[in-house]
Order: structure tokens, then C-alpha cells, then sequence
């Protein structure tokens, strides 16, 4: 790794760690009212060895994968789903995720949840209105499968990058 991109890198985690406190976050909206009562947001979590609680990661920092044209696909996502790349040079803005819930699943190498064999990830996206992106993305030119609902849980829909990477687009409930 260079040292250019590494700088970079580390550059992002300490953005990604910083964003707590951004605008629009719960925890930073209690603290920029003063005399409001805080109540906790999340529950206590498992117990690391000693009793003390055990401490977890906060979110997806970075999603980095191989591609055989980076800044086609790249731009490719940035175009048709709004992704902000990876910052190359001062002013540039990185992705800001919203608050929300977040799947973490490891599949069996055999499953065919993914499509092709060959692909070893895939990645779910949150969206507001599902109709409203696959309408958009057919209007570009996209293959997206009809969206399937499924109690309580939202909307899903399936589509391939340029690449053949599976992306499935969720709706929660």
C-alpha cells in the first residue's frame, strides 16, 4: 500500500470515527440542546471477559473491492446510486451514511443468493422509496427485478453492477 493512500486511509477513519458528532446524529442533536433529558439509545451490549461491557465497532467504515475498471465502476455507482467515491484531494466530500439498521450475514460458499458463483460479496443498500429508485434506474437503462415485500422486515429488489457484482436495495418496513 503506498504511503499516499494509506495517509488516506487513515485520513477517512478518523472521519468515519468523528461522525458521532455530525450534524442530524441523535447523539449530537441531545448534546446541542442544553438542559434536555438524555435517555439511552441503545441497550447494554454482551459482557467482555472481566464484566466490563464489551466494545463494538460502530458501522461500516469503508466497503473496498476489486474491479476491472475502478473508475468506471466508480463512477458508475456514483451516477446511478449517489455513492460519493473515496476522497482524493482536499475539498472532496466522503459518503456520509444515514443512522439505520445494518445487516451483517455470512452465507455458505454453495449459496445462490448471490447469482454467479464466482461473486464472493454482495451489498445491501438502505433506500426511502424503492419504486422510486428501480423507476430511475430502468429509466437508465439498468436491469432491476420487481421489488418483493416480506412482513415486517421492508422491500427488496436485486440488480447487478456494470461488473456483475449482485446489489440488493432495501426498503425496511
Amino acid at each position: 500500500m503506498t504511503f499516499q493512500r494509506r495517509r488516506l486511509l487513515q485520513l477517512l477513519s478518523y472521519t468515519f470515527g468523528s461522525s458521532i458528532i455530525s450534524r442530524g446524529n441523535s447523539f449530537a442533536i441531545q448534546a446541542q440542546v442544553p438542559g434536555q433529558k438524555t435517555s439511552p439509545v441503545t441497550k447494554p451490549g454482551p459482557m467482555a471477559s472481566g464484566g466490563n461491557e464489551m466494545e463494538k465497532v460502530a458501522g461500516i467504515g469503508g466497503f473496498f473491492f476489486r474491479a476491472h475498471d475502478p473508475k468506471a465502476l466508480g463512477n458508475w455507482y456514483q451516477q446511478h446510486l449517489g455513492i460519493a467515491l473515496t476522497p482524493t484531494s482536499e475539498g472532496e466530500k466522503v459518503w456520509q451514511q444515514e443512522t439505520g439498521p445494518t445487516s451483517f450475514s455470512p452465507f455458505p460458499e454453495t449459496t445462490k443468493y448471490f447469482g454467479d458463483p464466482a461473486k464472493l460479496w454482495m451489498i445491501n443498500f438502505r433506500v426511502h422509496d424503492i419504486d422510486k429508485m428501480v423507476a430511475q434506474l430502468r429509466a437508465a437503462g439498468i436491469d432491476v427485478k420487481d421489488p418483493e415485500s416480506y412482513a415486517n422486515i421492508g422491500r427488496f429488489t436485486r440488480l447487478h453492477d456494470p461488473e456483475g457484482n449482485p446489489i440488493e436495495l432495501w426498503q425496511p418496513a
